[in-house]
């Protein structure tokens, strides 16, 4: 009987093993609710990352979201609805001039240049920024790193001060796009990849600048979260950050065309020989990280830029709205 009892719990426990096996699964992966302030190839190392199993390796699952700006952004950090975020920097940079008590804090950055282009109606091969001289332009939200930056070019290669021209910052960015290709009113607009190349190729516009080429170095996107967040899943954001890294590697080791290949389920629809395009376009102007760790000179140059604009009453301290700990050990 005793034989038989054993040889049941046996056959028992064989045929719920899957089952245990899954449910053990389940239970030690971890699911991270990341927002992002648009969706780009911009941030390629990212979708790299959720597509080759990156990020699985490590047991996160990443639930992602786009809330169509920085202060969207910031908006669902703050109130619990992301755990974290893919922004410009300046989000942060205001909460702490504020004064906020959970301030977000700034874990690794992801692009060190604006990765945006300028789309013009016409086509211009010996385009001069200061051709903008008089035009309308569309620039992003006010207050946002890509118009900021915009505002630092136009001033510094072209010359010029906002009073030469219309610098609308009037469109919410994620309508720009729409709102230039359904109105002749505006002259130019910035947009991202792989909108932009999609967008000439299809016979509406004409990419005449890179404002990342023009701008030099700047710390553009970053992923922050919450103070609270960091202390209590460090192991977990470091994790994540790895993945992200992988994903980088990944990218500068492959040609554009494979490298399109593992975008292309985060652009369904999108053409490959466009993406793989945009990937180049971004290589050229060496536009991602080749490391999450932010530098205290890249981010006082952003504080430069942004007081530059008249956005910043006061400067943040570095050693507070940046935490290099996790990156630097990787």
């Amino acid at each position: 009987m005793k034989k038989i009892i054993s040889l049941l719990l046996c056959v028992m426990f064989i045929a719920a093993a899957p089952f245990c096996f899954a449910a053990c699964s389940n239970n030690t992966s971890s699911k991270i609710r990341l927002s992002e302030v648009t969706h780009s190839i911009f941030y390629a190392p990212l979708y790299i990352a959720i597509n080759n199993g990156y990020f699985s390796d490590y047991g996160i699952e990443i639930e992602l979201s786009n809330a169509g700006g920085a202060d969207k952004v910031m908006t669902e950090i703050a109130s619990k609805s992301a755990d974290i975020g893919l922004m410009g920097p300046e989000a942060t940079i205001y909460c702490h001039v504020n004064g906020q008590r959970n301030y977000p804090v700034i874990f690794g950055q992801l692009t060190q240049r604006d990765g945006s282009f300028l789309v013009g109606r016409n086509n211009e091969p010996d385009f001069k920024w200061s051709n903008l001289k008089n035009t309308h332009i569309l620039a992003g939200r006010p207050g946002g790193v890509p118009a900021m930056t915009l505002q630092y070019v136009i001033e510094d290669k072209g010359g010029l001060s906002l009073n030469d021209l219309n610098f609308d910052t009037s469109v919410a960015f994620d309508l720009m796009v729409g709102a230039f290709e359904g109105s002749e009113e505006y002259d130019y607009c910035t947009m991202f990849e792989p909108t932009a190349s999609e967008f000439v190729a299809a016979g509406k516009g004409y990419i005449v600048a890179s404002v990342g080429e023009a701008s030099g170095d700047v710390p553009y996107t970053a992923f922050s979260a919450s103070k609270n967040y960091l202390s209590k899943n460090r192991q977990l954001v470091s994790d994540f950050l790895s993945a992200v890294v992988k994903g980088y590697r990944y990218l500068v080791e492959n040609s554009p065309e494979k490298v399109a290949e593992s975008l292309a389920p985060s652009f369904p629809g999108s053409n490959l020989g466009y993406m793989a395009s945009s990937v180049k376009r971004y290589l050229e102007i060496d536009a991602w990280c080749h490391t999450p760790v932010m530098s205290k000179g890249a981010f006082e140059r952003l504080q430069d830029i942004m007081q530059n604009s008249g956005n910043l009453s006061q400067r943040a301290d570095f050693s507070i709205a940046v935490d290099n700990s996790i990156a630097e050990s990787l």
